[in-house]
């Protein structure tokens, strides 16, 4: 959608320009920058969705990190009922 706005509008300057003088290099220069926005706009597109798919990637790591370490508490937490209940039994003897 940038991209057609982007060269919408440097088209709409071109024939702006073409009205005003019949001077085609200028026409051809601003199909160029166009033409140029265009492939800069792909560009960062690109960019930003490679941006997302490595947040994505990573907020997926970190679900798995958590969850693992949620496993990890609720065994310790078990380790130490198991120790106090131990602990309790042998003072009784």
């Amino acid at each position: 959608m940038r991209k057609l706005t982007i060269a919408g509008i440097a088209l709409a300057t071109a024939l702006t320009a073409g009205c005003a003088t019949t001077d085609q290099g200028a026409i051809d220069e601003a199909n160029a920058t166009a033409s140029s926005a265009g492939q800069t706009a792909d560009k960062a597109m690109n960019t930003a969705n490679s941006a997302a798919s490595s947040a994505r990637s990573a907020q997926n790591t970190a679900d798995r990190a958590l969850a693992a370490a949620k496993a990890a508490q609720k065994s310790a937490d078990e380790a130490n009922e198991r120790a106090k209940r131990m602990l309790e039994r042998a003072s009784k003897k």
